[in-house]
């Protein structure tokens, strides 16, 4: 069977998802879209319930394009703000870890610049958005397997066994795209010797909106507030030490985990189960082709070093909407390319430097050299003592500063 659509999202990653549902929106339904999603609705429905170790710290940006396509309300009662970041600079041994640098995280305005949102919550949210979204269609198992240029379109083959023709595909499928792979386009890459770990834990104290940075020689050791007295925790550790913590008990490795986490918030417990990841980046070398966009872990991937991965996918989100939904309403194309290279002009520079800027982050920070302990310890210092320096790093982490899209200023399309 061959069906058509307007615009394919291959992939139903919250990248896929968040840009079917800016799509519609943008476009009041008028074209179709169709979202290939490799779960069943079983597996979806159980996705969305289960218990996960994960949580994102979403931008401001990220939060106004959300409010913007009506998905906001339904996640705010869930959302932590976050009210105040501190960063430490120790060995892990060091008895004292004092605070090299601590910034207020609003904005002018008094608006958080961030907030920790669960991975299940948001997952939920979007799914939720995409299924009442005007003209979308999620087609359940089903994986892209090839596409090949037609007159007009793209035809693609998947795994269900169906044909779909298209005027814009777009890969949000992650960091192993097929379609990317059958694009053509390449890939720059690192891998690193760390595995990233998290995990949700409950306090005894509060925390009061408080986010951590701890910078441990083997990587960075992040404590992220949750609605409520608990925390996520992303720890970044060496690659072959992580795979002896992951096998620990849970009084083992909760021990290991309250020796990083400090005794601030006072007794620590698991409130949840633990997974890991192996670290790496990479970037497209393009991130279009013809009739063909590339977005979020898709285009690129970077460390989590800052927590921004997602956020680079949504400011994909909003500025690929942009593009396609003027280029439609001037009467052209869903795949016109004039349109999808202003995508890319938008977005490949955003991406190298965040991708650069967060590599060398990792590496300078991620060691345990006395030279350059004391210069990071220097430096930290001097940006705790230079409130425009803070002012502008946490416009900066919000997504607002430059030429954002519409969506991140959160305006409609």
């Amino acid at each position: 069977m061959t069906k058509r659509y307007d615009i394919i999202i291959s992939g139903a990653s919250y990248t896929g998802l968040a840009l079917a549902c800016a799509l519609s929106q943008g476009l009041r339904g008028t074209i179709s879209i169709a979202v290939l999603d490799r779960m069943s609705s079983v597996d979806t429905a159980n996705s969305d319930t289960m218990s996960s170790p994960r949580a994102f710290a979403l931008s401001s940006g990220s939060k106004r394009m959300l409010d913007a396509l009506g998905i906001w309300e339904g996640l705010s009662a869930n959302a932590q703000p976050v009210e105040e970041i501190e960063i430490t600079d120790s060995s892990l041994e060091a008895g004292i870890r004092p605070v090299l640098l601590t910034y207020d995280n609003h904005l002018e305005d008094g608006e958080p610049a961030s907030y920790i949102v669960p991975d299940a919550r948001l997952a939920a949210a979007l799914r939720g958005a995409a299924a009442r979204a005007a003209n979308v269609h999620v087609i359940n198992s089903a994986e892209a397997i090839a596409f090949e240029e037609i007159p007009g379109g793209l035809a693609m083959t998947c795994s269900d066994g169906n044909r779909y023709h298209c005027s814009l595909l777009v890969a949000t499928e992650g960091r192993r795209s097929a379609i990317r792979k059958a694009a053509g386009i390449g890939l720059i890459t690192r891998d690193y010797p760390q595995t990233g770990i998290c995990t949700i834990v409950s306090h005894e104290h509060p925390h009061n909106g408080r986010a951590v940075q701890h910078f441990l020689p083997s990587g960075p050791f992040a404590i992220l507030p949750l609605p409520g007295s608990r925390s996520c925790v992303t720890w970044t550790e060496d690659r072959d030490y992580a795979h002896t913590l992951m096998k620990l008990d849970d009084a083992a490795f909760l021990k290991e985990l309250a020796k990083r986490f400090g005794r601030r918030l006072g007794q620590l417990s698991l409130s949840g189960p633990r997974a890991s990841w192996p670290l790496s980046m990479h970037i497209a070398r393009r991130f279009i082709g013809p009739r063909l966009a590339l977005a979020g872990d898709t285009a690129r991937g970077v460390h989590p070093i800052a927590g921004q991965g997602l956020n680079l996918g949504f400011r994909d989100v909003a500025a690929l909407a942009e593009c396609v939904t003027d280029s439609i309403r001037l009467g052209l194309d869903a795949g016109d390319q004039e349109a999808l290279e202003r995508y890319e002009r938008w977005r490949r520079f955003d991406s190298t430097m965040s991708m650069t800027a967060f590599d060398g982050l990792n590496r300078l920070f991620s060691n345990d050299i006395t030279i350059l302990r004391s210069l990071r310890e220097a430096g930290l210092s001097l940006i705790d003592r230079l409130p425009l320096a803070k002012t502008a790093f946490v416009k900066e982490a919000a997504g607002l500063t430059g030429n954002p899209p519409r969506l991140l200023q959160g305006q409609s399309l």
